[in-house]
């Protein structure tokens, strides 16, 4: 991979990383809460708890992704990004720029899912 290109998914993962950094502070600044004083019934409430459970969730995927976008930085700077880490093979760029994050090449990542398919099938027998 060229400098210019990895320049530009050091560029892509660390705006990723402060798009993610943004909501986590919106989260912790308490711009998302919940009262119940707010709501005038008990479906209102239920589903504001529904809501604040996604985005929940939301904020847990993106902790997931924050260490993620982190390795792949540290790969940027060791020289190695874009290498796949089961084949030493690189990563093509296409596949980088739909995930920056990416470990894997296209080929041992469809070996990975089709192992946990065959891992997750029940038994047909």
């Amino acid at each position: 991979m060229n400098k210019r290109e990895t320049k530009k998914f050091r560029e892509l993962l660390l705006s990723q990383k402060r798009e993610i950094l943004k909501n986590a502070s919106k989260t912790l600044g308490g711009e998302i809460h919940l009262d119940p004083d707010d709501f005038p019934d008990e479906i209102d409430l239920a589903s504001s708890e529904s809501a604040l459970a996604f985005t929940g969730r939301l904020r847990a995927r993106e902790a997931t992704l924050l260490v993620k976008i982190d390795r792949a930085l540290e790969k940027i700077a060791e020289g190695n990004f874009g290498v796949c880490e089961n084949c030493g093979e690189k990563i093509g760029v296409k596949r980088l720029e739909a995930r920056p994050v990416a470990e894997l090449c296209i080929d041992c990542k469809t070996e990975q899912e089709r192992a946990e398919r065959t891992i997750a099938e029940p038994n047909s027998e």
